[in-house]
């Protein structure tokens, strides 16, 4: 017996395993992006987090039955899309808890009018917590959820995710907001005097002309009863001239914009002093860009750069080498200010405000002075080894994490621990609740933990208008160095302070107070489950995958500060010298002698132990869903066999894009789904599977009938493409070892490469409405040239990506006769990221289409061979830009090609259709056309008079 996907029915097929509404949930995925208010993303940095809806939508089709019927599945899909909504209401969550209930009643084999609070919840692991998005929806649908990590920080971050809002409710974020502010009106006591305001009397002796012109916004004179409040501080670090005869300090700042926005440019302008030997800085607006008569973004490049004084070239040899000496020094650019009483943001340069500046020395002498009060120590802890992924930091002499900070924000985080840890004696001495006390003041320590991530020497300054002035220590996942850095004012309240950060805190509390039972927590490693064999109904995890994000080495900079604000209140977690990482499953070389190799084997042997944990603990029937980033498929080799060898058969896959809804069409990139979800179910033992009697044959049914029906539902291009080929893993995974006719044994890696053939074929047999013979009469390059249009559109991607592609179809992408290689190439690589070119690329090469012959002398710029036929994506290319520009010479073009008319066209039809316009499942509009598709309609409505009938004038 079959359903309609011809798969055979399991008696426990789930959702997850027949449809789900891909392309919907992506665009909320997406949009979710964008949302702040109480979202977890807002309570604690974490990397990689994916969105809540899309784990929503993972959880709830884990574990609700597949339909039985289409108006089913259509009635089902709709309900997914409007569960799968960050606004998702009370009674939408209402129904689909209830449905969830329903399908576990007949699991478990319960009688039909068993009440469903009398039904178990399912239980469902995430093995792999990290942020807690997954369990966070799993609690949210009524499930008794298990959060299993590692990594302490992260475990600190679900247990105020998972536990303390569910635990204590509104209470809970009513108590936070009072000891918040309780904690922040005591430093800002202490230490409020490390900001001062600034009186604008003061700085108008110095340069008092400037006043009327540092105001954004309109232009206005300041009073001298004005007084400025400091946003964010601006600095550049400086080093030595090399050059003997000069000595100058050298500002290593890579730009100097401070405003861009229309008709307000305001940046700084570098003034050599040839007296101090130093660079001062002056402020500079114009209402145009070209205005400011300077290049604020012409300051250093790659760490090199260059003196204003002697014009000597210091490059970044010679500026790691200050760095390790320790001779790399800051110099003050810039204060960014309000005004009160008034509107925008108040510029001063260096000079302006230098008094301002805490003494270095009295700053040293008040940190030894805390440090002797509390018995806390700065964090000497050393940063990972230089190589460590991510990290780019030491070579310049940073090797501790204090090296991160000045000594003024190393004073006012250490004075945030100081009062984070007397509050929680405060709390103790006035008889709180033991386990409450310990959760507010949790939420106090990511508090400061928040106040950190905009308070060291790696946070820049976003000049943009839209932006909130002090960015994150964090923008990306790594810690490059940096030049020119912003340090904002942790006792204020602009951006990056603790009185902005802890209403985020409140509002997530808030948000998850009422979403369920509290999860169960753990901290340990996925390879050793702390879980009763065979007790779990599904493991929804995302997993870390190979080199992607170093969790461990980037959360020591949280971890720092969380062992010395909250370290007392959890020394089973918090007592280490820093986060374990013996256990962490990354590809790291650095752990292995540099040995990539070994890395990689270890990654390897670590997820398949961890998978073979799952398999242990879920049920005979149970559901694994992971959650993989992707990269490129052939990046899932790893993964693949991990399951595989860990008794796990591939059931299905889903590609989401989770990011930004703009991206695609914003970067001028490819942007492929940004996370698979991979299906799996325990695998029964069996026997060997054979690739040419049991495995292909099932593969090419799966891939035909998947190209159909999902091109069907409106999926198309790299996401049909992936979820194509994750579906054909059933076919292979299904078995424990899949033998070659030889007796070899078939390695994932070579299968994804079968894999990918069959899928290029489906989707070619489909979009060029052929059968298979008439996809192998048409030639390689060009079947490529169709794929990558139907994947990528006009649009760049990664090397790595195309190839894998192109071995797909069959042909070579790079090196010698390759689709790159040639001045009529066509294939365009750029670094590491190749672009197909089209029609106006290529089209005007008089050689572009013909035949070589030993007669012709100018072959060396095609790239056809002596002797071969021209491919017909070169003949419609030169076609093409004939008709645009030299039609009459169309039947010379023809007769020296001599072209299958009938494959020409139906490579022509296949270029314009429907599945390669650029937004795919709309209506295709003329606006929404390519250039090239507009040639090949205009070709297409004359056809018969400029292709068939010269030809066929030729043939006589």
């Amino acid at each position: 017996m079959t359903n309609a996907r011809n798969m055979p029915l399991r008696e426990d097929r789930r959702l997850i395993e027949d449809f789900i509404p891909i392309r919907e949930i992506s665009v909320q995925a997406a949009r979710e992006k964008s949302i702040r208010k109480g979202h977890i993303s807002t309570l604690h940095l974490w990397w990689a987090r994916r969105p809540l809806v899309a784990a929503r939508a993972a959880v709830f089709a884990a574990l609700v039955a597949a339909p039985e019927t289409s108006q089913k599945r259509t009635a089902l899909s709709k309900a997914m899309i409007d569960l799968c909504k960050w606004e998702a209401g009370e009674d939408t969550l209402k129904k689909a808890r209830r449905q969830i209930l329903e399908a576990q009643r007949d699991r478990l084999g319960l009688p039909s009018d068993t009440p469903l609070k009398d039904v178990p919840p399912p239980k469902v692991l995430d093995m792999f917590a990290g942020g807690g998005a997954i369990p966070l929806e799993s609690l949210r649908l009524g499930c008794e959820t298990y959060a299993v990590d590692l990594n302490p920080v992260a475990h600190i971050i679900q247990l105020c995710t998972l536990v303390y809002p569910q635990k204590y409710g509104k209470k809970l974020a009513d108590e936070v907001e009072k000891w918040g502010n309780w904690v922040i009106e005591q430093v800002r006591e202490e230490i409020g005097d490390l900001y001062p305001p600034i009186k604008v009397g003061e700085v108008a002796g110095k340069q008092s002309e400037q006043l009327s012109l540092l105001v954004s916004g309109k232009p206005k004179q300041l009073k001298l009863a004005n007084e400025l409040t400091s946003v964010a501080y601006l600095w550049t670090r400086t080093v030595k001239c090399p050059n003997p005869a000069c000595g100058a300090q050298v500002p290593l700042v890579r730009q100097t914009w401070l405003c861009k926005k229309k008709d307000k440019y305001v940046a700084l302008k570098t003034i050599p002093n040839h007296e101090t030997k130093r660079v001062e800085f002056d402020v500079v607006e114009s209402k145009t860009e070209r205005g400011l008569g300077f290049d604020p973004a012409a300051g250093s490049s790659r760490g090199n750069s260059t003196c204003r004084h002697c014009g000597a070239t210091l490059d970044v040899k010679y500026i790691k080498k200050e760095g390790v000496a320790g001779r790399i020094n800051q110099q003050p650019m810039a204060l960014v200010c309000t005004t009160t009483g008034e509107k925008g943001k108040t510029y001063l340069a260096g000079k302006q405000f230098d008094s301002y500046i805490p003494n270095e020395s009295q700053l040293q002498e008040r940190l030894s002075k805390l440090c002797e009060e509390t018995k806390l120590t700065i964090p000497a802890e050393p940063l990972p080894e230089y190589g460590t992924l991510g990290f780019r930091v030491q070579p310049y002499g940073l090797l501790k994490w204090a090296d991160l900070f000045t000594s003024r924000q190393l004073l006012a985080l250490m004075t945030f621990a100081k009062w984070v840890r007397l509050a929680h004696q405060k709390m103790e001495q006035k008889g709180y609740e033991e386990e409450l006390g310990k959760a507010i003041t949790t939420y106090l320590g990511l508090m400061l933990n928040r106040v950190a991530d905009r308070a060291s020497t790696l946070c820049t300054y976003d000049p943009n208008p839209t932006a909130s002035g002090v960015n994150h220590t964090f923008v990306r996942q790594a810690l490059p160095m940096l030049w020119d850095f912003a340090e904002g004012c942790p006792t204020g309240i602009t951006s990056g302070s603790a009185s902005n950060s802890l209403p985020w805190i409140l509002n997530v509390i808030k948000q998850e107070a009422n979403c369920g039972e509290p999860a169960i927590c753990k901290r340990g490693s996925s390879m050793a489950l702390p879980i009763e064999s065979e007790s779990l109904d599904a493991v929804i995890t995302d997993p870390p995958y190979f080199d992607s994000v170093p969790y461990a080495d980037l959360s020591d900079f949280f971890y720092i500060w969380l062992k010395r604000s909250i370290g007392h209140l959890y020394p089973e977690h918090l007592s280490g010298q820093l986060t374990p990482k013996k256990n962490e499953a990354i590809m790291e070389p650095i752990r292995h002698d540099r040995d990539k190799k070994k890395a990689a084997k270890a990654y390897e042997d670590m997820m398949h132990q961890a998978f073979c944990e799952g398999s242990r603990v879920l049920k005979a029937e149970g559901m694994m869903v992971v959650v993989y980033a992707h990269k490129t498929t052939a990046g899932w080799s790893t993964l693949i066999d991990s399951l595989r060898r860990a008794g796990f058969t591939i059931t299905e896959a889903w590609p989401l894009d989770t990011e930004m809804g703009t991206r695609l069409r914003a970067t001028n990139s490819a942007a492929l789904a940004s996370s698979i979800f991979l299906v799996a179910r325990k695998r029964k033992d069996g026997p060997v599977g054979d690739y040419a009697t049991d495995v292909k044959p099932e593969l090419s049914q799966i891939v035909r009938e998947r190209v159909t029906t999902l091109m069907a539902e409106g999926v198309s291009g790299a996401d049909l493409v992936i979820a194509c080929i994750g579906a054909g893993l059933r076919a292979y995974t299904q078995y424990e070892r899949v033998e070659l006719p030889n007796g070899d044994e078939l390695d994932a890696n070579s299968f994804l490469s079968e894999v990918q053939k069959e899928v290029v074929e489906a989707v070619l047999t489909s979009v060029m409405q052929c059968d298979r013979r008439g996809v192998s009469l048409v030639d390689k390059p060009t079947q490529y040239y169709i794929m990558g249009r139907y994947e990528y559109g006009e649009l760049a991607v990664e090397f790595d990506e195309a190839n894998t592609l192109a071995k797909g179809v069959g042909v070579e992408l790079d090196g010698v006769g390759g689709l790159t290689d040639s001045k009529l190439a066509l294939v365009k690589k750029v670094k590491s990221t190749i672009q197909l070119n089209d029609y106006s690329d290529r089209g005007a090469f008089e050689g572009l289409g013909i035949q070589r012959t030993e007669g012709r002398q100018t072959f060396n710029v095609t790239p056809q061979g002596i002797g071969a036929a021209p491919t017909l994506i070169d003949v419609l290319h030169r076609l093409l830009w004939l008709a645009d520009h030299k039609p009459s010479e169309i039947p010379m073009l023809l007769s020296l090609a001599q072209p299958d008319a009938t494959q020409l066209r139906l490579v022509a039809q296949a270029l314009a259709g429907r599945a390669l316009t650029p937004e795919p499942g709309q209506e295709t509009t003329t606006a929404q056309r390519t250039k090239e598709q507009a040639a090949i309609d205009t070709l297409l409505a004359s056809w018969k008079r400029l292709v068939e009938d010269n030809l066929f004038t030729q043939s006589r």
